[in-house]
């Protein structure tokens, strides 16, 4: 009897005890669980973060290949645009050459050939991309001048419009920096420009600002980047000529023309 009183004290002692640890180990439960939905309510948070940077990139990266699959199309136009232009200019030459053997040694009568294709060549320079073109018309109306004058000789006059002809196709093939005069808000202004044969040319000015030389049905303007991005890109393309890196990969600012003449052509290499 004694034995049956101690065990059913030790039985209520023991549900006791359970009675009172159960609220403890049920706290213990809802809290480990609001827990685990906090965290995961937190980690939903992050993938749905991560999902929008995802598309964010995709999208940046859809729209990056749209445009430089845009304008690896205008260099292919421009390019043709330039062959094209060399074609002219090899015309010319063999034009020239045609002209000048049918007229014979005679200055009287080779005189008005040259003449033709000097005021041709003019226009093309005027019109066409804006590379030193006062000194490029400047060569012309002295070539012109002294022809006129009888200081040059035909033959020799034709010699020189030879090498003019000659130095203009080269130019429309070079990759290099050089310094000239521009008009940039009305004011002429010495610059520093980066010209990709006759397809695109960047400028820098004496303070170290960047722009580009842009092409439309009014004719050839002068423009500041305004954003930064750009003027990186263009100062290290400056950077790259000027270590003489004239192949390679860039990422340059758009400068291409909308629409150009023919006489306004691509890169040359």
């Amino acid at each position: 009897m004694k034995f049956t009183c101690t065990f059913r004290s030790m039985a209520c002692t023991w549900l006791l005890a359970s009675a009172t640890s159960l609220p403890s180990a049920l706290m213990a439960a809802d809290e480990a669980s609001e827990n685990l939905a906090s965290r995961l309510v937190q980690m939903r948070g992050q993938v749905d973060e991560l999902q929008s940077e995802l598309s964010l990139s995709r999208d940046e990266h859809k729209n990056r290949m749209a445009f430089l699959t845009a304008q690896l199309t205008e260099l292919e136009a421009s390019r043709d645009r330039e062959s094209l232009r060399l074609q002219q200019l090899e015309a010319e030459l063999e034009t020239m050459r045609t002209d000048v053997a049918a007229a014979g040694d005679n200055s009287t009568t080779l005189q008005p050939v040259l003449l033709d294709q000097i005021s041709a060549l003019r226009a093309q320079v005027s019109r066409g991309f804006p590379f030193k073109v006062a000194e490029r018309l400047a060569e012309l109306d002295e070539i012109e001048s002294q022809l006129n004058a009888g200081i040059l000789p035909a033959q020799r006059a034709f010699n020189r419009l030879w090498a003019f002809v000659e130095d203009e196709m080269r130019i429309s093939r070079e990759n290099a920096i050089y310094s000239q005069s521009i008009t940039l808000d009305g004011a002429s202004v010495l610059v520093d420009i980066a010209k990709l044969g006759n397809a695109m040319m960047y400028f820098r000015t004496r303070d170290l600002n960047y722009g580009r030389a842009l092409a439309s049905s009014q004719g050839w303007r002068f423009e500041l980047f305004t954003e930064s991005s750009d003027q990186e890109r263009a100062a290290r393309l400056f950077d790259a000529l000027r270590k003489q890196i004239r192949q390679g990969y860039f990422e340059l600012p758009n400068a291409l023309p909308a629409a150009l003449p023919t006489t306004s052509a691509g890169a040359g290499k």
